[in-house]
Parts: structure tokens; sequence; C-alpha cells
């Protein structure tokens, strides 16, 4: 399986439209990917708290044209990473978007965990409820977004749910890019997953951007990783190791918390 992982550089001397153009553009450049990859809140800047209002979009808005028209050009799927989505009977919610080969809408994830310490997106944004997974025809997609990272009870939810790649779209702040990738080791490491986990790059209202997209196998080794800057990570890889890993070392099978009680005849 081929992956495409696209890290944006977002900067604010950049129209949102400029960039949905730009980023569509690149989906296109992916053709003879399985699988491509965009980062959080791409389009605004996931630290740009003011303007989740301003450029807010209802589902089937912009940027879900743009990139439905670009993964079906490319005949890839594409996570097309998040928008700040504009729900019309609620708040609104940072929501990930995947479309098919064919551009059709496969799955869409509200971000569960919402940053900030009651502020910025923990109280401009609602919270998701529900945990997604989408079935392409080599893998198992688990959706993730950005600060879902740091709580592990939501992979091992993914996971029994049938997730064998998990995906992070992320917008991770560079002071703490040692827990990013610490992180992503972890959630591959502990699920005996792959992970792909796409970041932004750049500077946007005033947050230096981590960058360092990476790709770990469910050992914990790490693929590909980007560098600072925009870049396209492309990385192949044989989704059959998943199963073979958890046959091989199968501490999935050992688990004796978090598991539903067995129910009495």
């Amino acid at each position: 399986m081929r992956a495409s992982v696209i890290q944006i550089a977002v900067n604010e001397d950049e129209s949102v439209e400029a960039r949905r153009r730009r980023v569509a553009a690149t989906v296109r450049e992916q053709a003879g990917a399985d699988l491509v990859v965009l980062p959080e809140l791409w389009t605004t800047g996931a630290f740009a708290y003011e303007e989740f209002g301003r450029e807010a979009e209802p589902l089937e808005g912009p940027t879900y044209e743009a990139m439905a028209k670009a993964a079906s050009d490319a005949g890839v799927w594409l996570h097309a990473g998040s928008i700040p989505e504009r729900d019309p009977d609620g708040p609104l919610y940072n929501t990930s978007l995947v479309f098919s080969p064919s551009g059709d809408l496969a799955a869409a994830y509200r971000k569960i965990h919402r940053f900030g310490f009651d502020k910025g997106e923990a109280v401009l944004m609602g919270a998701g409820s529900e945990l997604v997974t989408v079935r392409l025809p080599a893998t198992t997609l688990g959706l993730s977004t950005c600060y879902d990272l740091r709580f592990p009870e939501l992979y091992r939810g993914l996971v029994d749910a049938g997730a064998e790649t998990l995906v992070v779209s992320a917008g991770w702040p560079e002071r703490r890019r040692s827990h990013w990738t610490l992180l992503a080791q972890a959630r591959a490491v502990e699920n005996q997953s792959f992970l792909l986990a796409c970041a932004t790059a750049g500077t946007h209202a005033g947050v230096p951007q981590a960058g360092h997209s990476i790709v770990v196998d469910p050992w914990g080794e790490v693929l590909a990783q980007a560098g600072a800057g925009e870049e396209v990570l492309t990385v192949e890889f044989d989704p059959g190791k998943v199963a073979a890993t958890r046959e091989q070392f199968p501490a999935l099978k050992d688990r004796m918390l978090g598991l539903e009680p067995p129910r009495r005849p």
C-alpha cells in the first residue's frame, strides 16, 4: 500500500481560497497512491481561533467540494484533514472528511478531545461523540485528530472496532514536538497498528508548527518522517503486517481492563 502524507504549510499571508486551490493541486499530483492524508484545520490553522467562526463552512461546503473533486481526479482515498464545520442546528465542530477514489464521502469524524484547557478550541467548538473507522480495500482506518493522540483509550476503541491503520490529522505546536513523536510511536506499539500522523508546517496565529509528520509500523519502527517545512512524505507499507504482528506477539489478547465483563447465562 502506498500512502502520501502531505505536510501543508499554513501561513497568514495566503488566503484560505488560495490554499484550498494549492492543496487540491497537490492532491492531484498523488495519483498512483492508495491513500493521501492532509493535516488538521489546514484551511485556517489550528491555533487561529479568531478565524474559526469567519471561515467555518457547512459539511458540504467549498473544502468538501474541492477535496471530493481532487480525490476523484487522482483516483485516491483521501483523508482531507479537518475543517471548522458549521452545523446549522448546533455549534462548530472540528470535522475530518474522508473521500473514496470516486469522490464520494466515505466518513466524517468530529474531533472528540478539544484542546485549550477551557480556552480556544475547547470553548469555541463542540465535542464529537462517535469513533469512526473506514474500510479500504487493503486495511481499515481509525480516525483521530491532534489532541486525541494523548488519549490511548480512544485508540483502543478504534482497534476494537476493527482499525488496523490509525490516522492522526494534526496542527501540533513545535514547542511540544518531542511528545508528537513519542506518542505516535506509543500508539502504534500498544495497538499493534500502522500509524500515519500528518501535521501542519509554518506559523499561524503566532504559533510555530511542529511539522515532522511521521509513519510508524506496528513494532514502533519509524518508516518515514518529514522535516519542519512543507513536504510530501511518501511511504509504502504492507497492511498484512498488522495481522502477522498480532499473531506473532499477541499482547492484545492479554488485555484485562477496559473490556466488557462476561455476560451471565
